[in-house]
């Protein structure tokens, strides 16, 4: 069982939220279905809370990468329809079960998937068909499409809910003309599979990304995942945070030069005048990664970016907080507005993903506002 900390908390914002969804809601058609990405816990925000914020939100779909994330969604009451994007063919029992809707990259995969429900008798399982048109990861070529649709004839026990795409670099201008090319033939493939069915699957493409830059190639639906926790591919100003990661003082000390110095290694150096430090319950098992000591990195402390002093612990930080008011128990903010994700990923050369992803379940997630 998980201990969470009862002082570290990740406020998950809801008009945040919501503000993010209505931003990318209002580049789309009205038809266009929107698939929502809460995978890897939420991308750290929390899988279960965010989830039944975006259903509430209007959301259409949700995705997982693995199937368990997809498992515990349904175990929280969450009834939309999950599209699973990375499944091991052991998974399918399980994937039945629970009426999820799994990523199939090629034929093996289909032919496990195929055995499983002819085992139960189970026809027109909804599947979404991942065509790789150059991210080169997981997906059938364009030279494998002729058997996929051979298969899928013969196949009753198979129904094609969705054919997809991956974008490589929707979010990078000098190489729109691979992303166009990724579109012309991802159009050329799933058009020559729907030639071939007596109905019409949900076609998608657009990341984040893609729907900020190439919102004209939506089709029946999109895939928002970094952007619904607020941040753009394009700089947008009307991207909110979806969530701020907080912890209160636990100590503030008053230290004069004979003092010596802070933390492990001594690495913190304290001013000729004297030194006030307070120290945070949050290290680098909560996320805060060790090369943020150090004054690498600013917390907002009252209004005001205090930097750290010292190496960062596995459970605890030193900020230098000389000159900010401030006590015991006041908040700090590590990421949400002042800094952002996006600030402590430039000093990490790193994507705000991995900020958000580091944040460990033992930090609880709450709902504000």
């Amino acid at each position: 069982m998980i201990q969470n900390s009862p002082l570290a908390r990740l406020e998950l914002s809801r008009s945040g939220i919501n503000s993010n969804f209505r931003h990318f809601r209002s580049l789309l058609k009205p038809e266009t279905k929107m698939l929502v990405l809460v995978k890897a816990n939420g991308y750290g925000h929390g899988a279960i809370p965010f989830a039944h914020e975006l259903v509430a939100a209007g959301a259409d779909y949700l995705g997982v990468a693995l199937p368990g994330e997809g498992v515990e969604l349904r175990k929280a009451g969450i009834n939309l329809p999950i599209l699973v994007l990375t499944t091991g063919t052991e998974d399918y029992p399980e994937i039945i079960r629970y009426g999820l809707e799994p990523g199939i990259p090629d034929l093996y995969a289909l032919k496990r998937l195929r055995e499983e429900l002819r085992k139960i008798g189970q026809r027109d399982f909804p599947v979404h068909i991942n065509i790789d048109t150059g991210m080169h990861r997981l997906g059938f070529m364009a030279r494998e499409i002729p058997d996929l649709i051979d298969f899928v004839r013969e196949s009753p026990e198979i129904h094609l809910e969705g054919l997809y795409t991956h974008l490589a670099a929707s979010d990078e201008a000098q190489h729109d003309e691979f992303t166009l090319g990724q579109i012309r033939l991802f159009d050329t493939l799933s058009s020559q599979v729907m030639a071939t069915l007596h109905y019409k699957p949900l076609r998608h493409v657009l990341n984040s990304a893609g729907i900020e830059r190439f919102s004209q190639y939506q089709y029946d639906m999109v895939r928002l995942g970094i952007g619904i926790y607020g941040i753009s591919a394009v700089g947008s100003k009307d991207l909110r945070p979806a969530a701020f990661y907080r912890c209160p003082i636990l100590q503030v000390k008053e230290l004069l030069p004979e003092d010596g110095t802070v933390g492990y290694g001594r690495h913190g150096k304290l001013r000729p005048g004297g030194t006030r430090t307070a120290t945070l319950c949050v290290g680098y098992a909560d996320g805060i990664n060790r090369h943020l000591g150090c004054g690498n990195a600013r917390f907002e402390v009252n209004g005001q970016l205090a930097p750290t002093i010292g190496n960062i612990c596995m459970d605890m930080c030193m900020l230098d907080v000389t000159g900010i008011d401030c006590k015991e128990g006041d908040t700090v903010t590590l990421f949400g507005e002042r800094p952002t994700a996006t600030d402590l990923a430039r000093i990490l050369d790193t994507i705000p993903y991995e900020i958000f992803t580091s944040v460990p379940r033992r930090v609880t997630r709450v709902i504000i506002d």
